[in-house]
């Protein structure tokens, strides 16, 4: 336990719910979760077994009604939206299945997206964001919009946006689900080269095969860890 003790994501007896009219719906219900820095994790659960929430309440998109969720060592408790974007911005980067790239910005603009926010200036944030657009590849298609590149190279563009304001953990959700196998498998090397450099790596995946091509596996049921 020593190398968790250290660990970049600690969640202590979790507790998530729902209300919707009379009914409350118990997502996660005391899931306890350490994840040590420079880690490549798969979750994976059925469709209901509290995934999608486990990812949200890592990522501060959504908040947790009872239990601790240490982050880099800090509680994440009762955060309002503005500190809870704060970390984000410090700490945290995103990739999704469905890409989320601005469709009228280039390769370049939406690389360059989390450093507008930080306030960098135009030119230098274009620079950085260009050596990252090289970093996956694809410095030939900064001028391109998402609508004249392939999936794979999409996606390729959403981890160099994700990747830019240098974080500390990237959460992923289903990165290959709308992927062709060959892409997929592009994809994930990709995302172990970057976790080779000890970025935090924490991906939601329905897929075995991509599940294996991590350092271990959290399988969810019904709102909890499922240890058998």
């Amino acid at each position: 336990m020593e190398g968790y003790l250290c660990g970049v994501l600690k969640l202590n007896d979790i507790g998530k719910s729902y209300v919707t009219g009379s009914q409350k719906l118990e997502v996660l219900k005391g899931l306890t979760c350490h994840i040590k820095k420079g880690e490549m994790v798969a979750i994976m659960g059925s469709s209901g077994s509290g995934k999608s929430t486990l990812l949200n309440i890592l990522g501060l998109l959504d908040s947790f009604d009872s239990g601790e969720y240490l982050l880099s060592g800090e509680s994440m408790a009762g955060l309002n939206e503005r500190a809870a974007a704060k970390y984000r911005s410090k700490l945290l980067g995103f990739v999704f299945q469905s890409f989320n790239l601005i469709g009228f910005k280039t390769a370049l603009e939406n690389v360059a997206l989390p450093l507008y926010y930080q306030s960098i200036p135009r030119k230098k944030r274009n620079v950085i964001a260009m050596d990252y657009l090289k970093k996956v590849g694809l410095q030939e298609w900064a001028s391109h919009l998402p609508n004249q590149m392939s999936g794979g190279q999409k996606q390729r563009v959403a981890i160099a946006r994700a990747l830019v304001a240098q974080p500390k953990v990237i959460l992923a959700d289903e990165p290959t689900g709308a992927l062709d196998s060959v892409t997929s498998t592009d994809v994930m090397k990709l995302l172990r080269e970057i976790n080779a450099d000890g970025i935090t790596m924490i991906i939601v995946t329905h897929e075995h095969d991509i599940a294996a091509l991590c350092d271990r596996t959290i399988h969810l049921v019904d709102g909890l860890i499922d240890l058998s």
